[in-house]
């Protein structure tokens, strides 16, 4: 299947998404004493050029906070960007060139390098997986299934990849799930209570595990419904029985090599935690030009 996904163009993060976490980032690495080795090696003065490069190909995430740690160790540093986020890099193409002093340039290469690399292994396994849905109508979701504190650019991410969110957090929409349904005692309590509870402008989904529950789900005049863990046939079947009347969701343990099989079935939408809890990370490394004095 061909990985052709057209580039997305994204507005860049707002600093208040990363500051805090570039600099714990910074705090594990640099700890009471700084970079023992680098200060004894390079003089304070000393300048260097470093470029970002993709040691393998893939779609491109994290700049903002990866080139943010340099930003942070030294204000002045300088930066050119070559490959933007939502754009694709090849092997041993220069992402991105920093100048800063030494000491700041391997002081936070190690920060700089584990971000840009995580949130480019998700965007590039959330584009492999949109080309795989090529000539279907279905959409590739994330799901709240992202590392702790990371949310926000593991969500950026997906987004740079070609895909979509399927919810932010628990407060911006309403997702009805297992759970809930034990403690209300049924689908159509579960939605009453929601219902009387939630402004109009609030969508409403409800997680069914078996048509009976579906059919409960329509009668309740959902907005969505979430299909878990529903084999392909029984999928097919459930989009037969909602007929347009809700968005159909697919989610529980979807991956890449299944999901285009779940997308023939005629949901609207592909949800995969994969995306974020088990992408692999895409080889960059940071190359240092020889400095300036």
């Amino acid at each position: 299947m061909s990985t052709a996904v057209a580039p997305v163009r994204l507005p860049p993060l707002l600093p208040l998404l990363y500051h805090d976490l570039v600099q714990r980032a910074l705090l594990e690495d640099l700890g009471r004493a700084g970079d023992v080795t680098t200060d004894a090696i390079a003089p304070a003065g000393l300048t260097g050029r470093g470029l970002l490069v993709a040691r393998q190909a893939g779609r491109i995430a994290g700049l903002d906070p990866a080139l943010h740690a340099f930003r942070v160790l030294d204000p002045a540093c300088r930066v050119e960007v070559e490959v933007a986020d939502g754009h694709d890099a090849e092997a041993g193409q220069a992402i991105a060139a920093v100048e800063a002093s030494a000491r700041a340039l391997l002081g936070a290469e190690r920060t700089a390098l584990n971000l840009l690399g995580h949130l480019s292994g998700i965007a590039t396994a959330t584009r492999q997986v949109v080309a795989c849905l090529a000539g279907l109508p279905a959409r590739v979701a994330d799901t709240r299934k992202t590392t702790p504190g990371l949310r926000a650019l593991e969500k950026h991410a997906v987004r740079a990849g070609g895909g979509s969110s399927h919810r932010y957090g628990l407060d911006d929409a309403v997702l009805v799930k297992d759970n809930h349904l034990a403690l209300a005692g049924g689908v159509r309590e579960a939605v009453a209570r929601v219902r009387a509870s939630v402004g109009h402008l609030v969508k409403l989904e409800v997680e069914v595990d078996t048509l009976a529950q579906l059919e409960e789900a329509l009668a309740a005049g959902v907005d969505a419904v979430l299909l878990d863990n529903m084999d392909t046939a029984t999928l097919r079947e459930a989009v037969r029985r909602v007929a347009g009347r809700a968005l159909t969701e697919a989610s529980g343990g979807i991956r890449p090599e299944s999901v285009r099989a779940v997308a023939e079935t005629g949901v609207d939408l592909v949800s995969l935690g994969w995306l974020t809890h088990s992408a692999p990370a895409l080889d960059v490394a940071l190359d240092l030009e020889p400095p300036s004095r």
